[in-house]
């Protein structure tokens, strides 16, 4: 078994999105190629309803898929295709937008004036950028949740983990979606094949994860890697991304730790990329947003 060193660690970058959305945005609108087949990540926590109650309003996505994961309070939406509803605290929506969907999200504070949720883009591979559009509304309820003897909390969105599978399928990157706690003071190994890209995002506590370089290819408690120099901290609000290696670990701080841990199958494909539309080449994205503008963007089933 081999640990997944740290190949960099990233603290999420304030942005304006949407309408006037205050968010924070782990990454994205880059270089695609550490992340592939993951695109994008935006953290939209606040608890001053002004910082995002405007919202995301109408907008188009062509090529890829969106996963929202909300914390709390509630994100409304609507789309194109007469569809409505909303979805609240623990619940996950994933839209694959393929051909081509317009839709708007809205989101509502809890009874504190809180609100708080990811999004997530996926890319799509060429083969099924024109694919249907299609939703996955998942309820809280309905996401397997696994406690570990050592107070390791797992939360399955998407994939295969510990036996539990998730709700969310048939999506092409055939992605890992998890939501992790792990126990003050606690270390936890955590399996990732090694032909996947995988990411953390921190947003809860502290810790370190192990970066297994060097001597510490195999580290073991005898060895003291987690003192070893220089220590990856990962605090509240970070991304860490991995090399290679089929598994993580991660030393949880005095408050404990939660994290999103996420892995994909790299699609290794071009990537031409604009605002909500994401295709292969150019030509393809010139042809997208010339058809959004002639009213021939949304396809008929």
């Amino acid at each position: 078994m081999s640990i997944r060193p740290v190949k960099q660690l990233i603290k999420s970058k304030p942005t304006l999105e949407g309408a006037g959305v205050h968010l924070r945005r782990a990454f994205g609108f880059g270089n695609t190629k550490e992340t592939d087949p993951f695109l994008l990540l935006d953290d939209f926590r606040n608890d001053v309803p002004e910082d995002y109650l405007a919202g995301f309003p109408w907008h188009p996505h062509r090529g890829i898929e969106t996963i929202t994961y909300v914390l709390a309070g509630t994100v409304e939406h609507g789309d194109s295709m007469g569809n409505h509803g909303a979805i609240a605290a623990g619940d996950v929506q994933w839209m694959t937008a393929g051909s081509g969907i317009i839709h708007q999200e809205m989101p509502k504070g809890d009874q504190s004036g809180r609100m708080h949720g990811f999004q997530l883009w996926a890319n799509l591979p060429a083969s099924l950028k024109m694919t249907p559009p299609r939703y996955q509304e998942v309820k809280a309820l309905d996401i397997p949740e696994i406690k570990d003897d050592d107070g390791t909390h797992v939360r399955v969105v998407c994939g295969t983990f510990w036996g539990k599978k998730g709700p969310v399928d048939g999506i092409a990157a055939d992605p890992i979606y998890l939501d992790v706690s792990v126990a003050p003071g606690k270390t936890k190994t955590l399996p990732v094949e090694t032909s996947r890209h995988a990411f953390a995002y921190v947003f809860g506590g502290a810790g370190k994860f192990c970066n297994a370089s060097g001597p510490l290819a195999v580290p073991t408690e005898s060895v003291k890697w987690l003192d070893t120099t220089p220590p990856v901290e990962a605090d509240n609000r970070s991304l860490i991304l991995f090399d290679r290696g089929d598994e993580v670990t991660v030393r949880a701080g005095d408050d404990g730790i939660r994290f999103l841990l996420c892995s994909g199958k790299p699609l290794q494909e071009p990537v031409a990329w604009y605002g909500p539309i994401v295709m292969n080449t150019q030509e393809q994205l010139r042809q997208a947003f010339q058809e959004l503008e002639q009213g021939k963007f949304l396809k008929k089933a």
